[in-house]
C-alpha cells in the first residue's frame, strides 16, 4: 500500500504494522546511470517488500540526501546532516501521529548512513516507537558494488532500462577508481569523489545485466522481509533506567 497513491479514509482503515521510508539521493553516477539511481533502488526494494505484506505501507521517497561529497559533479543536489536528520526525523514523527509505531527507513545511498541511525536511536529513545535503517547493499553479498558499478547499474537496468546508457559503459570503466577514497595508515584523505574518480564510477559497469538487477533486488527484498519480522518483535518501550 503506497501512502502517496492512497486516500486518507484507506489509510485511517489499514491495520499498519510497519512504515516503509524510502531514502535515496540524486548525485552523479557516472556518464551511464541517472542522478536518481539510488532513489530508484531504495524505492523499488521497499515497494515489493511492501507488496508480501498485508500490514506495511510505503511513504513517499525522500530523494535528496547527504551527498556534497560528488558536489564536482553537475546535477548532484545535497543537504547538510543537520537538515536531512531534521527532515528525515519529522517524516517520522508524522508516521508516529498515525499511530504507526515501527518504521523501517529503506536506505539507497552510503552517504545517509550515520545521520540515518542516530535519527533512529532518538526516535526509538524518545518515543514509544521502534524506528531503523535498512541500508540494502550493507545486507546483500555485493562484493563488486562500487557506485554506479555493476549492481547499482543493474538494478536501473532492470527497472528503467531507458535511463541507462549501455553505449556509455567503456567510457565509464575507462575513467572509473579504484577504491572509495585515498588511504594511507588507514586514513582516508580524500573528501570528494572527484579527488579519486575522473567520472564519478567506482568498478566496471560493463557487467550489468537487467537479469541481475531483478536478483539483487530479490535478495534485497528477502533480507528486508527477515528484518521486519525481527523489527515486529521488538518492544516500542526503550529500556527501563538499571
Amino acid at each position: 500500500m503506497d501512502i502517496a497513491a492512497s486516500t486518507w479514509t484507506d489509510l485511517d482503515a489499514a491495520d499498519v504494522e510497519v512504515v516503509f521510508l524510502p531514502v535515496g539521493s540524486t548525485e552523479q553516477h557516472g556518464p551511464h546511470a541517472p542522478t536518481g539511481t539510488d532513489s530508484i533502488a531504495a524505492e523499488r526494494i521497499a515497494r515489493e517488500a511492501a507488496a508480501d505484506r498485508e500490514d506495511a505501507i510505503v511513504a513517499p521517497t525522500i530523494p535528496v540526501g547527504v551527498s556534497a561529497e560528488h558536489r564536482q559533479f553537475t546535477g548532484t543536489l545535497w543537504v547538510s546532516p543537520e537538515t536531512f536528520r531534521r527532515y528525515v526525523r519529522e517524516t517520522i514523527e508524522s508516521c508516529l501521529a498515525h499511530d504507526w509505531r515501527r518504521i523501517v527507513v529503506v536506505n539507497g545511498h552510503g552517504g545517509n548512513s550515520d545521520a540515518l541511525r542516530e535519527v533512529c536511536a532518538e526516535i526509538s529513545r524518545a518515543e514509544r516507537a521502534y524506528a531503523v535503517a535498512y541500508t540494502y547493499f550493507d545486507a546483500i553479498d555485493a562484493a563488486d558494488l562500487g557506485h554506479a558499478g555493476p549492481v547499482e547499474t543493474s538494478i536501473v537496468a532492470d527497472e528503467r532500462p531507458e535511463s541507462v546508457h549501455p553505449d556509455r559503459y567503456d567510457d565509464a570503466a575507462a575513467g572509473a577508481g579504484d577504491s572509495f577514497g585515498e588511504y594511507h595508515v588507514g586514513t582516508n584523505l580524500a573528501y570528494d569523489f572527484a579527488e579519486f574518480t575522473d567520472n564519478g564510477t567506482i568498478g566496471d559497469p560493463r557487467g550489468a545485466t537487467a537479469e541481475r538487477g531483478d536478483e539483487v533486488v530479490e535478495s534485497a527484498v528477502d533480507a528486508l522481509d527477515s528484518l521486519v519480522d525481527r523489527v515486529l518483535d521488538r518492544s516500542l518501550d526503550a529500556p527501563a533506567h538499571r
